[in-house]
């Protein structure tokens, strides 16, 4: 009965109708912290044994090493790996998140190698001026959609500047990308024309940036691409191994940082007592983003696929099986966050999975972090007496990527 109730709630975590709110059904999920979803799909819930499994070497993020062949969770690595076919043939090199030590690990640090603090901290100045300017475009209005009007052409903006990706390009990249993240979703939470236009999206992408490719082997930039291309080290990216990095890069530079940006305004608006605490305190907004980082992350849970038996929490998951690790439902963990359903601004101890764990650590978690401070920052200080038009927003479909699609607020006046 235990193991029905609890296929029964993942299935409904997985359903539209849950996005507003899935936390209920975490807490209930996590009264089984390893549950058996299907013949070869197992959920992990709680922090302790989501971190074991994050760090765990049997623990692989190749999906092609699934019993199902491609993960019963999506078609994601399979569409990146099909963005480096030639002639028909799959190549077979997803984006290095989709893959295990040691080819992840090299890719890693030859990203890490060009993605330094010198680039971040200059991208960090830009962040500022863009906030205020966008910002600035709704003065003398009383109402804004914080996802059009700042969340979504913020992290946009940036990443393309990082990448060296043409700004004008953005109405092209933005189907295909929004395409893509939604296969980050399991096969049977997507419609089938959600699958073909992601099948579509993946080739369209890669003959993209095949194209932008070439025009900046020709004339470099100051910009990751240029970087990449010209990279005059022994241990280099190859051609396909640039093309599957760059659209990693563009996809989830932003997507995740939109709803980083709305939930964290969201929560705000949710918890006035924290919002006045912001205003009366600027610098708090540190700590406040890494507490919406746990208590309402814009990354909802993320699959792996199991490389031997593993035992955990009393549960033995067999080599081969895919494994949900529930990273929200982790970052609420009663029994690692003393009032994890609060939401405390100056949480202190706050080792939340936002940002994931292991090898797989996010990469871009120290621009993630500047942009979501300073869009969140400038808000609470900006807008004077704000409110919500509706509570819940309406949600974007994807339950992995989660986040309202519009938000939108109203206000006496913008300072």
């Amino acid at each position: 009965m235990a193991h029905q109730v609890t296929q029964s709630l993942f299935a409904q975590v997985l359903d539209e109708a849950s996005r507003p709110d899935p936390y209920p059904l975490y807490a209930r999920m996590r009264e089984t912290p390893v549950a058996r979803q299907g013949d070869d799909l197992y959920a992990v819930s709680t922090y302790a044994e989501i971190v074991s499994l994050l760090h765990d070497p049997r623990i692989s993020s190749d999906e092609r090493k699934s019993r199902s062949g491609s993960g019963s969770f999506g078609a994601s690595g399979r569409l990146m790996a099909a963005q480096n076919a030639e002639d028909g043939q799959d190549s077979r090199k997803p984006a290095f998140i989709f893959l295990d030590p040691p080819d992840h690990d090299r890719l890693r640090r030859i990203v890490m190698r060009h993605f330094t603090p010198e680039r971040i901290n200059r991208l960090g100045e830009d962040v500022v001026s863009l906030v205020a300017e966008l910002l600035d475009r709704r003065a003398g209005s009383d109402s804004m959609d914080v996802v059009d009007d700042l969340a979504y052409p913020l992290p946009v903006t940036v990443i393309c500047e990082l990448l060296g990706v043409p700004k004008e390009d953005e109405p092209r990249f933005h189907g295909w990308a929004s395409a893509l993240a939604r296969t980050l979703d399991p096969p049977e939470g997507l419609s089938e024309e959600e699958v073909r236009q992601a099948e579509a999206a993946a080739p369209e992408l890669r003959a993209y940036l095949i194209g932008l490719a070439g025009e900046r082997h020709a004339r470099p930039s100051d910009d990751l691409l240029s970087a990449l291309l010209t990279d005059g080290e022994a241990e280099r990216m190859d051609p396909q191994e640039i093309i599957a990095t760059m659209a990693l890069l563009l996809i989830a530079g932003h997507e995740t940082t939109v709803n980083l940006i709305t939930n964290g305004m969201l929560t705000f608006l949710r918890n006035p007592e924290a919002l006045a605490r912001l205003r009366a305190d600027p610098a708090l907004i540190v700590p406040a983003v890494e507490e919406v980082l746990r208590y309402d992350p814009p990354v909802q849970f993320r699959t792996r696929t199991t490389l031997a038996d593993i035992e955990i929490a009393g549960v033995t998951i067999p080599q081969g099986a895919d494994v949900a690790l529930l990273l929200a439902s982790g970052s609420r963990d009663q029994a690692r966050f003393p009032g994890a359903d609060r939401f405390d601004p100056a949480r202190r101890d706050n080792q939340h999975l936002g940002f994931g764990g292991g090898v797989h650590y996010c990469v871009g978690a120290p621009l993630a972090r500047i942009e979501a401070r300073a869009a969140l920052g400038a808000l609470v200080t900006r807008l004077v007496g704000p409110e919500l038009a509706a509570d819940p927003p309406p949600y974007r479909h994807s339950a992995s990527l989660r986040g309202p699609a519009h938000l939108t607020v109203g206000f006496d006046r913008l300072l």
